[in-house]
């Protein structure tokens, strides 16, 4: 190294108290110290305060400057050294990796150039017109939204959402481990195509399937990235603009609206305090959506002589059957009703499953089972979707299961949730008398009926300015002029202890309606 080159390095490289400064703003909660290191150097690498060339301090210096411990700036130092970061020299010490920047020059430079030059076409350049293209316009569909920072509110009564309480850490982060141990990596790593983690499939099978009574062959299970992922991949392969599809109102906004961007014929069926009752409106569809073990929103359950006489319609009429068995684990008592898809004697019904649901919905895991004949047509348009989902999560969600930590994690979310419904339906019994609830089997969320002079919406905006969150039941409903007067109540993401007080201040928030 020059001695020019010498004094540029050490006239750019940022004092002890910069240093310190960098490595704070890299801190970021469940980063290692040695991760807050490493992103720190990248920061500062891309932000231009470090530049290719340039010297770094010793490990001994910076971990003073840190105050850290030596090994743990030497382990970062190595891996940013074989990431070509760092250059290490013998006997001179790390220096900014030369071509750490070769890649992003050159994109910076082509973007520059063309933002220079002018263009040859004297006339004015219009911009593109995407309204005149789009054919399909999902953002103005009605869909179920929640608050982005609904963590921060002391009483978030949502259900589907995540449960820091309820999620096993430590068995998780120990699966986790076990999926990259070197021999799983070789396993799950490569690229599957159209194929599942055969270990997962295998869990599925003869674990989670066998508690509703349902028995499938492997060739009839597919994986998804959740129910939405299923129920969507169901409506491209079957359903055209002539489809009569049935579902039940209220019911799943997600499933209307993917219903209803594939055909204009989707039948609407009211549901009563069994879930969805059997009519002669039936008979002219091709296709129906149920939600038998858990009716959405209500909760309600359909009795067992209901789904034997429904599956008998079915057959009679030829109508495919789409069972969301969405919450299916989560029940109250000791015998659950079995699925509907445990009851089908002719691969009638397409069976959608969710794992996710009882763990965390981040981890986007479901499954359909269905006929073979339908589940390799599912296999070859996955391909082109997504070709499958990650098969590290499923390598591990499998070790999971295998190893128990699923059938204990159940029998845990079922006496959390049995306990936090109880100590709702209490704290409004005695806050909230005026109020109708849907008795339900299981679960994680109520259905209430409010009384007529009470708006939904109204009643959520107040809600929110006392810290609680609810869920308008307007948008369950075909119509958007539907009663306006059901909201649906989740337990799922609110400790026990704190439903009470969010009650009380839920009846607070309805007063001043």
């Amino acid at each position: 190294m020059t001695t020019d080159s010498r004094t540029h390095a050490h006239a750019t490289i940022p004092s002890g108290a910069m240093w310190e400064q960098l490595f704070h703003r890299s801190a970021k909660p469940g980063l290692s110290l040695q991760g807050q290191i490493r992103e720190m150097f990248v920061d500062a690498i891309l932000a231009g305060v470090l530049t290719p060339g340039d010297s770094v301090p010793s490990s001994r210096e910076l971990a003073r400057h840190l105050s850290v411990g030596r090994i743990t700036v030497v382990l970062a130092f190595q891996q940013l050294t074989e990431e070509s970061f760092l250059l290490s020299r013998q006997r001179k010490g790390h220096f900014i990796h030369p071509d750490v920047l070769q890649g992003r020059k050159l994109q910076t430079t082509t973007a520059a150039a063309a933002a220079a030059e002018p263009s040859s076409d004297s006339s004015a350049v219009h911009p593109t017109d995407w309204n005149q293209r789009l054919w399909l316009r999902p953002s103005q569909q009605r869909s179920i939204v929640k608050e982005q920072n609904w963590q921060d509110f002391p009483y978030p009564f949502l259900y589907g959402q995540f449960d820091k309480d309820l999620f096993p850490t430590a068995a998780w982060r120990e699966c986790c481990l076990k999926a990259l141990s070197v021999l799983d990596i070789q396993q799950w790593a490569p690229d599957y195509i159209t194929r599942d983690d055969d270990s997962l499939i295998h869990q599925i099978q003869t674990k989670v399937l066998p508690r509703r009574g349902v028995w499938a062959s492997p060739e009839e299970i597919i994986i998804t990235v959740g129910a939405q992922h299923a129920l969507y991949m169901v409506g491209d392969l079957l359903l055209r603009d002539d489809s009569h599809v049935g579902m039940e109102d209220p019911g799943y906004p997600d499933a209307r609206n993917i219903f209803t961007s594939r055909t204009s014929q989707l039948k609407y069926m009211q549901v009563d305090g069994d879930g969805l009752p059997l009519s002669s409106d039936l008979r002219d569809l091709d296709y129906l959506y149920v939600t038998p073990s858990h009716q959405c929103p209500t909760g309600v359950t359909m009795p067992l002589e209901r789904r034997h006489a429904l599956l008998n319609m079915a057959q009679e009429e030829d109508i495919i059957l789409i069972e969301d068995d969405y919450e299916s684990e989560s029940s109250f008592d000791d015998q659950p009703v079995p699925a509907l898809k445990s009851l089908d004697r002719s691969n009638r019904v397409i069976y959608v499953g969710s794992l996710s649901k009882s763990l965390a919905p981040g981890l986007r895991i479901g499954y359909i089972v269905a006929a073979p004949e339908l589940l390799q047509e599912l296999r070859a348009l996955r391909r082109l979707m997504i070709r499958h989902p990650t098969t590290f999560v499923q390598r591990t969600l499998a070790m999971f299961i295998a190893l128990g930590h699923y059938e204990a994690q159940l029998r845990r979310l079922a006496q959390a949730q049995k306990e936090r419904h109880a100590a709702l339906i209490t704290a409004m019994e005695e806050h909230l008398p005026e109020c109708r609830i849907t008795p339900v089997r299981g679960g994680g969320s109520c259905w209430v009926q409010l009384p007529d002079h009470v708006s939904a919406m109204a009643l959520a905006r107040s809600a929110a300015e006392h810290g609680v969150l609810i869920e308008p039941g307007d948008i369950f409903f075909k119509s958007p002029v539907a009663p306006g007067n059901f909201i649906r109540v989740g337990y799922q993401s609110i400790p026990a202890h704190k439903i009470p007080q969010g009650i009380q201040a839920l009846s607070a928030a309805m007063k001043s309606v």
